[in-house]
């Protein structure tokens, strides 16, 4: 016969059509003629008090658009009328984080594999201490990582094999990478040609000269990209201006202009890296691929000084690698989530990144 009232469990989740929706486990117990009360298994229960979806949801705020925990907390009682404690937010963080990993490690061996990939650092804060984040791009992954520094030691352990073309700026700690097989961006390359071109002197004149050659450049390049020219034309029109701007760089380091002649011999150091892209197809000459990808980081480390915790970090970058993933696959974020945390419970299968 049953025996007190059965114990109660409820999962709130966010649904697609109503909103927001309760389930609520009962798990009754009942007492034999002997006197034993057995109370039904709680195995199959699920692991938290909200579901998949909310849970997602919660992590895509606070780990893709960046609000903080309190914003998210009063968004979905506003909103939902869920009521959510911030120690629950921060516990889908810690268990969302542990879901990613195995897609975060995914994803950093089909960037390791990629035959041309972009990278790009800039600062980040860990409670107040500088450290650093980079991204490594291809065509279906960006991986975020957070290091301690950004020495030429610790980024070997960023990239793995030194395999593929990596496009990137004249940083000199990735000087590990063999030049020609890389490709230095030639939007930054024109942002200091123009800064010698605002000069007074000589340093202008040469500036200027430098800066028409980047438009050329980019033009031709541009009209390759288009269909307008085929290859065979691209790479014609490319060999003159080529020679022209390595002469018009040495002429530079040779006349001893301050702040100007130091600056184009480190570009003449990196000739060979120069013109990948005019040899080899696939490679862009700039790397604003991998600086549109650090960009949504940066406004996040502008808005909350970065983390506060390793864990946070861990959270941060995986999340976040996740989602630049998933859309550069035209896959839903809150979808792939979705499906991580419920696959979490009992016998469902994982969800993988870079399918």
């Amino acid at each position: 016969m049953p025996h007190g009232d059965p114990t109660r469990f409820q999962v709130t989740e966010l649904t697609g059509k109503s909103g927001v929706e309760v389930t609520e486990h009962r798990y009754h117990g009942v007492r034999c003629s002997c006197g034993h009360v057995t109370n039904a298994s709680m195995a199959e229960m699920p692991k938290s008090a909200f579901g998949p979806r909310l849970c997602a949801t919660v992590a895509m705020l606070t780990g893709v658009f960046n609000l903080s925990r309190r914003q998210v907390v009063q968004l979905l009682w506003d909103l939902f009328g869920v009521g959510i404690s911030l120690g629950s937010v921060s516990n889908i963080e810690g268990r969302m984080s542990r879901l990613l990993e195995p897609g975060y490690e995914e994803a950093k061996r089909a960037a390791d594999a990629a035959s041309i990939k972009h990278t790009d650092g800039t600062g980040w804060q860990q409670a107040g201490s500088a450290l650093q984040l980079w991204a490594v791009a291809t065509t279906t992954v960006t991986v975020f990582t957070i290091l301690a520094n950004g020495t030429a030691q610790t980024l070997r352990t960023l990239f793995g094999r030194i395999k593929g073309i990596l496009i990137s700026d004249r940083a000199k700690a990735i000087n590990f990478w063999s030049m020609k097989r890389r490709q230095i961006c030639w939007a930054h390359l024109y942002r200091k040609f123009v800064s010698f071109s605002e000069r007074d002197g000589p340093a202008g004149v040469i500036g200027k000269e430098l800066v028409d050659y980047c438009e050329i450049l980019f033009e031709t390049y541009h009209a390759f990209v288009a269909g307008e020219i085929s290859r065979r034309v691209f790479r014609e029109r490319m060999a003159p201006v080529r020679l022209q701007v390595e002469a018009l760089l040495q002429k530079a380091a040779d006349a001893d202009i301050k702040r100007l002649s130091g600056s184009c011999q480190d570009v003449i150091e990196h000739k060979d890296a120069l013109w990948t892209f005019v040899d080899r197809v696939g490679v862009e000459p700039t790397n604003n691929h991998a600086e549109r990808e650090l960009r949504s980081f940066v406004l996040w480390r502008k808005k909350s000084f970065g983390s506060q915790s390793e864990r946070g970090d861990r959270f941060a970058e995986r999340i976040m690698t996740a989602a630049h993933s998933l859309r550069k696959q035209h896959r839903s974020v809150l979808g792939y989530l979705t499906a991580l945390w419920h696959a979490d419970e009992p016998h469902q299968q994982p969800a993988l990144l870079a399918a």
